[in-house]
């Protein structure tokens, strides 16, 4: 649920994606995010909008027990994104609504994934 002054996040472009928190951690992981490191956030808000299935050095789907996640009920295809060095963006691509659910945040690596 939003508060007052919660950010909102700029829509997004025409024939682009929109990003939404799949939970209340990644919201907080975001914020925590944008204070740390604000331009690498950014990017990575470009990249998801524009091209979410996009491989490249930082974004990538993840494998094994993290190689999908269930959002609103329905198992989806979850990748990440690499912010900086140790910051980490979590996220599931739905399709059918043009949607980036954020489903975890981390300004460090995932214990998950060690």
């Amino acid at each position: 649920m939003s508060r007052r002054r919660d950010r909102v996040a700029p829509p997004p472009r025409p024939g682009g994606w929109d990003i939404r928190f799949e939970d209340n951690a990644s919201a907080k992981g975001w914020e925590h995010l944008c204070r740390e490191s604000p331009s690498s956030v950014r990017a990575a808000w470009e990249a998801l909008t524009a091209e979410p299935r996009r491989r490249s050095g930082r974004q990538h789907r993840l494998k094994g027990g993290h190689r999908v996640y269930p959002v609103n009920g329905v198992e989806m295809e979850q990748w990440q994104y690499e912010v900086t060095g140790s910051g980490r963006i979590w996220y599931c691509i739905d399709d059918r609504k043009k949607t980036v659910w954020l489903t975890r945040v981390s300004p460090g690596h995932p214990k998950a994934t060690d």
